[in-house]
């Protein structure tokens, strides 16, 4: 069997389904190196900026690594602008689709809301509102995304700071999108993660 019988899904019967889900199953597995592809092609999307948006991406991802982040952290702070390739006006939203059923519900929303956290630092000179994070004043992670994009996002388009290359955070991709998705013991509703680990940065920094 090398395609499907049918011409209209409805039309489909269980020896179909079960060959296309065999196919979807193989293709989901290969999740992680597509991603990782993208990220090289964030180099061909918006300029301007003093790094390129591989740069800025490796440099948040370092700096979370750094600062002894958890993986669902790291991968979420090099994944939070893929979206800039083909969703550049709900950047944001796209990145957080992609993490959602791999990571903690907390990383997501944070990738989730970044784009109008970031407004704070430069909507006043555009137009927008600078206080648009506002809206979302009591919720469980506002505190989590306000830390993510002062720490890891709005600093990091400095030149000089040393960057772990992409090949470095490969790894860390492929455990999190080898994960069952939407898997609880992963996704830890309302439960929150900080965005620094004092012991775990030292460590990381000794090797």
């Amino acid at each position: 069997m090398d395609t499907v019988k049918f011409t209209q899904m409805k039309d489909g019967d269980r020896e179909d389904y079960a060959f296309l889900t065999e196919h979807e199953t193989e293709y989901a597995a290969g999740t992680a190196d597509r991603l990782l592809t993208a990220m090289v092609e964030l180099d061909k999307s918006l300029s301007g900026y003093k790094v390129t948006r591989l740069g800025h991406s490796l440099q948040a991802a370092t700096r979370a690594w750094n600062a002894g982040a958890d993986v669902d952290w790291v991968v979420s702070a090099l994944l939070h602008d893929i979206g800039d390739i083909y969703a550049p006006y709900n950047h944001d939203e796209y990145a957080a689709a992609i993490l959602r059923p791999f990571v903690r519900e907390q990383c997501a929303w944070v990738v989730e809301k970044h784009g109008d956290f970031q407004l704070v630092y430069y909507g006043e000179h555009v137009g927008a509102n600078p206080h648009k994070r506002h809206a979302f004043k009591g919720a469980a992670y506002f505190d989590d995304c306000a830390e993510f994009c002062e720490k890891w996002d709005q600093s990091s388009f400095d030149p000089d700071y040393s960057t772990r290359p992409l090949d470095f955070f490969a790894p860390l991709v492929r455990e999190v999108f080898a994960r069952k998705t939407y898997d609880p013991a992963v996704v830890r509703s309302g439960q929150r993660e900080a965005l620094s680990n004092a012991a775990l940065a030292r460590t990381r920094s000794a090797t």
